[in-house]
């Protein structure tokens, strides 16, 4: 996955909480797990104004003109401010997958339901826990300034608003070391690929009978 170190980017806000993940990614596009061509089906059922099926030309799809994402002066965002317990509902890791694709690196927010919060580390987004005052305060000067953007420093793990105010957040060592560098779970195992081999090797000597 593509490592995060600093973004400087474009906010949209989605103020809307408790955001279940079938609301993110609906159930009837599941079918595929390439991680790749979810993002047209981002928030599908408030994006459009039909009911959107696997295979359709989106782009062909009529939009809700009043959902924030369809506005003009959201486009190109690369940062998502949402409410409280975004994420909630089942487990499913297209959420993470259809926000990435989308565009989204990182999303702003009080709390997360667990599950998703994992998933996003584990694909590359970076979601950020802050203090309710200073979410309010990225809500309100996103709605009163277009254009609004963030810069996001995850080395110093802190948000920067345009007048200078500094947010710092928190965020695991471990989950903040592989999004720095770019590992999900199987660019952590590849790093051991000479350790992998050895041991293949070495087991097909001591234990030939299970190669025959």
């Amino acid at each position: 996955m593509n490592p995060f170190t600093t973004l400087d980017g474009l906010v949209a806000p989605l103020d809307r909480a408790n955001v279940d993940t079938d609301a993110i990614i609906p159930k009837q596009y599941l079918k595929s797990i390439k991680r790749s061509g979810f993002g047209p089906t981002l928030f599908d059922e408030w994006r459009y104004l039909d009911v959107g099926q696997p295979g359709q030309d989106h782009s062909k799809r009529p939009l809700n003109p009043d959902f924030v994402l369809n506005q003009p002066r959201f486009q190109g965002a690369s940062i998502l401010l949402v409410r409280e317990n975004f994420g909630c509902g089942s487990s499913r890791e297209h959420a993470p997958w259809a926000i990435e694709d989308f565009g989204f690196r990182a999303i702003l927010g009080t709390t997360f339901a667990d599950i998703f919060f994992n998933n996003c580390f584990k694909n590359g987004l970076l979601p950020i826990r802050l203090p309710q005052t200073e979410l309010e305060q990225l809500f309100l000067q996103c709605a009163g300034t277009p254009g609004y953007r963030l810069r996001i420093d995850l080395e110093s793990q802190t948000v920067i608003r345009p007048d200078g105010h500094v947010i710092r957040f928190d965020v695991e060592a471990f989950r903040k070391y592989c999004l720095l560098n770019g590992f999900d779970d199987i660019g952590l195992t590849l790093r051991q690929a000479d350790k992998i081999r050895d041991f293949e090797a070495r087991r097909r000597i001591e234990q030939p009978w299970l190669f025959a």
